[in-house]
């Protein structure tokens, strides 16, 4: 039987944004977030940086988000924390944090995958979202992963796709890029795309066997591209941009989908959840919506906020976990890489 009086502090530190949410249940009280915008000089996160800009805001948040739920900390009941995966000194700044505050309110840690937490951010309780039911197919797509998991539980995840290069994310970013366009350029490809004819440049996809991705090649073909086209018009791209970010998004989208499309065929699953920063697309996200009509697919796309990096997420699995008292000791460890 729930308890109906679960309060989660969560923190999520596992990149550039410092994150706080407070969850009562499954519900949402509060979720803040604090972008940092240094890295957009440098066209990239820096990771010291970043660390150094979590160990400013941290404090901050975590109180924005106490002050937004209207609780004080005496109420909580377990803090969970991003563990991995991410940058090590990122990940450092949040778990040191939440170990010392657990230590002092004398309550339970709880240690969160981040990519099992955009997968379960479909479980946090929203008015008008339905939830998907097991088994289901995830498609995490973000500037550092793309994978298909097939997701038979809360924790029983198994991998059966993932990239063997770069992920979307990066595919995205780079080519935005080479376009001459500011960090983070993939929302940019994004909103040029929306203007533009996906189908007025063809860009080869790459073959990879079974359910892997690989964005390496389009990358290369897309600088390629550019670079010839320059030298024939040195105001190629900006007569065009429209069309080359819509042709550069298709060509992204159908190898995703096809994917996806060999992965409901192997598995017989016709459940589809996407999360992870590149899911805020809007082509992915209006493609994949297209599915339920032409494929029969029952798909499942998270609330704007809950899609990139936040805490939210980090909140419904440090409750799942809650449920089954699986907690940790302040010697669990931070790892920038971890399996599902």
């Amino acid at each position: 039987m729930q308890n109906p009086e679960v309060f989660i502090l969560a923190i999520e530190s596992s990149c550039d944004d410092t994150a706080a949410a407070i969850l009562h249940n499954d519900k949402v009280l509060s979720n803040v977030v604090a972008n940092q915008l240094i890295h957009n000089q440098y066209g990239g996160v820096v990771p010291e940086l970043a660390s150094r800009a979590h160990q400013q805001n941290i404090v901050p948040v975590v109180d924005a988000a106490l002050r937004k739920a209207n609780i004080q900390k005496e109420q909580l009941s377990a803090i969970a924390f991003t563990q991995g995966p991410g940058l090590m000194g990122s990940l450092l700044v949040g778990s040191s944090f939440a170990k010392s505050l657990a230590l002092a309110l004398q309550i339970p840690l709880i240690a969160v995958n981040h990519m099992q937490a955009h997968v379960l951010a479909h479980y946090i309780e929203e008015e008008g979202y339905e939830k998907p039911t097991f088994p289901f197919l995830a498609l995490t797509i973000s500037g550092g992963h793309t994978q298909i998991i097939k997701v038979d539980h809360f924790f029983d995840m198994t991998v059966i796709g993932q990239t063997t290069d770069d992920a979307v994310g990066e595919a995205f970013d780079k080519s935005a890029k080479i376009l001459g366009l500011p960090y983070p350029g993939g929302p940019l490809i994004d909103k040029y795309a929306q203007l533009g004819n996906p189908k007025a440049f063809v860009f080869t996809k790459p073959k990879v066997p079974g359910l892997n991705f690989s964005f390496s090649g389009l990358k290369t073909a897309i600088l390629y591209f550019i670079q010839k086209k320059k030298l024939e018009n040195p105001n190629f791209v900006a007569e065009n941009l429209n069309d080359i970010c819509a042709s550069i998004q298709h060509t992204i989208i159908e190898i995703l989908m096809d994917k996806l499309k060999l992965a409901v065929k192997e598995t017989g699953i016709k459940q589809i959840a996407i999360g992870g920063g590149v899911s805020a697309n809007s082509g992915i996200r209006n493609t994949l919506k297209e599915t339920e009509n032409i494929y029969g697919w029952k798909t499942f796309i998270p609330k704007f906020e809950y899609t990139t990096d936040n805490a939210a997420m980090i909140g419904i699995v440090g409750y799942q976990k809650f449920l089954t008292q699986t907690f940790e000791t302040s010697s669990v460890v931070s790892k920038a890489r971890i399996q599902l």
